[in-house]
């Protein structure tokens, strides 16, 4: 058993662990994040969105306004999957689609001139001559 100044210490390290606080981040390392991010490596992309992270855990009225833009910015601005399309984009996907459709059809037609033709069975005769044989039998 514990006796209670052991617990009430084991509780009060238990309470500063709890609330450590996250230290500000520097200006210098937030500053034209909009125009950095896409350039830096992941690691320190990963290790900046950490700190921001860990500093958000705090009252945001502590938080400096850098850090709340920062945060904004990673967290919602057009980079990696919500970035920008290209200019042009949208005709280069139209015209290889349209190219794409072009060799199908040159393939479906070049198969289709290279077919025999239709087999004696299928014409007008044919069929009624065996019809009739079908009525005659009673098949």
């Amino acid at each position: 058993r514990t006796t209670g100044t052991a617990a009430a210490a084991l509780r009060s390290s238990v309470r500063a662990t709890q609330t450590r606080r996250a230290h500000a981040i520097s200006n210098p390392t937030l500053a034209n994040i909009e125009k950095r991010w896409e350039a830096m490596p992941p690691q320190e992309q990963a290790d900046l969105w950490m700190a921001l992270r860990d500093r958000m855990k705090v009252d945001w009225t502590e938080m400096t306004l850098q850090e709340k833009k920062a945060a904004y910015w990673i967290a919602f601005g057009p980079h990696g999957p919500r970035a920008q399309t290209p200019p042009g984009e949208g005709k280069q996907v139209f015209w290889y689609t349209m190219g794409g459709l072009a060799v199908t059809a040159v393939i479906f037609f070049g198969i289709r001139a290279g077919a025999r033709g239709t087999p004696h069975t299928m014409n007008k005769e044919y069929q009624e001559a065996s019809d009739a044989y079908l009525k005659e039998n009673n098949v």
